[in-house]
């Protein structure tokens, strides 16, 4: 599917077609991800990045990727050492 989005012209005078049409696909990757619409690996392809350079532009854009509280951690820290 394609979208047309109209921008102002101050907007898009430093820019490329390609270099923002990057930014939107980037940007809405990481806006469905972080509301849990779509899984790690639809955002990583939706992008158009591999998993791993997705996994950097989240850090790069303070979305956790592991979404787990600190007791739960030391939870399955504390099975491990019992392993």
């Amino acid at each position: 599917m394609q979208v047309a989005v109209e921008l102002p012209n101050d907007f898009v005078a430093f820019q490329s077609v390609t270099d923002i049409s990057v930014e939107m696909r980037n940007s809405y990757a990481l806006w469905l991800y972080k509301r849990g619409r779509i899984t790690l690996s639809k955002a990583a392809h939706l992008a158009g990045l591999n998993l791993y350079d997705f996994i950097d532009l989240c850090n790069s854009n303070g979305i956790a990727v592991i979404d787990i509280s600190r007791q739960e951690l030391l939870d399955e820290l504390a099975g491990l050492d019992a392993a």
